[in-house]
């Protein structure tokens, strides 16, 4: 029965934020769930993971923090949505990809992942297993996630206090189940001091992983709204 009203909850909370559309900037006047929610055991990451322009001597980086396994809408997928939107934007942007991956994996549950995603603090966040070699290299980072509760994961927060931004592009992206960029344009913002933030892109979580033409359309279009640094 807890299960089932878990579930019931999420469900009506994607519905309620479904209104939020493609808003960049206008804040999810209610939680969101997980749209990424629960994952597999993930290995941490190896050296081999650790990006850096010796991989593809690109001055842009895509880092990303996506799960697969169970996830809302969409049921068990091997490649997790967030994933998928990023390799569209590398695949347009020639960049290097980096993976955002936990030392300490997140439940392999949705019902679990919707209640440690609910209580993660911010200011205490999952430690990261690698980090981004010769991250000064960079001129222009893209960052992406699924959207939990309107907002960052803990994980990804922590990931961009790691870094120093000055002089930086930043550009956030995110999959979600309904509440658009919710509030992480302005967590960007206040997140990267120093960097400038551009505009960000989000894709609902079951168009990425299903719909490669609609999701590479939404980038391309998206892309051809910016103008990168050289």
């Amino acid at each position: 029965m807890k299960k089932l009203c878990a579930l019931a909850l999420a469900a009506v909370l994607a519905v309620t934020l479904a209104g939020c559309g493609d808003a960049a900037s206008t804040p999810a006047a209610t939680p969101a769930p997980a749209s990424e929610p629960a994952a597999p055991a993930t290995p941490p990451a190896t050296a081999e993971d650790t990006a850096g322009p010796e991989n593809g001597g690109s001055s842009i980086l895509v880092a990303y923090f996506s799960l697969a396994g169970e996830q809302y809408e969409v049921g068990v997928i091997e490649k997790g949505n967030t994933q998928l939107l990023a390799e569209e934007i590398a695949a347009q942007t020639g960049a290097d990809l980096f993976a955002i991956q936990p030392v300490d994996p997140y439940p392999d549950t949705y019902e679990e992942l919707l209640e440690v995603s609910q209580n993660e603090d911010p200011g205490n966040p999952p430690a990261i297993a690698a980090t981004v070699e010769n991250f000064d290299e960079y001129d222009t980072v893209f960052v992406g996630y699924p959207i939990w509760w309107g907002d960052m994961p803990a994980i990804v927060q922590g990931f961009l206090q790691s870094y120093d931004w000055t002089g930086k592009t930043v550009i956030p992206f995110c999959t979600h189940a309904g509440s658009g960029l919710g509030r992480t344009q302005q967590r960007a913002e206040e997140l990267c001091p120093g960097a400038t933030v551009l505009e960000g892109l989000d894709v609902r979580g079951q168009t990425a992983q299903q719909d490669a033409a609609a999701t590479a359309q939404a980038v391309t279009q998206w892309l051809d709204s910016h103008t990168l640094p050289e």
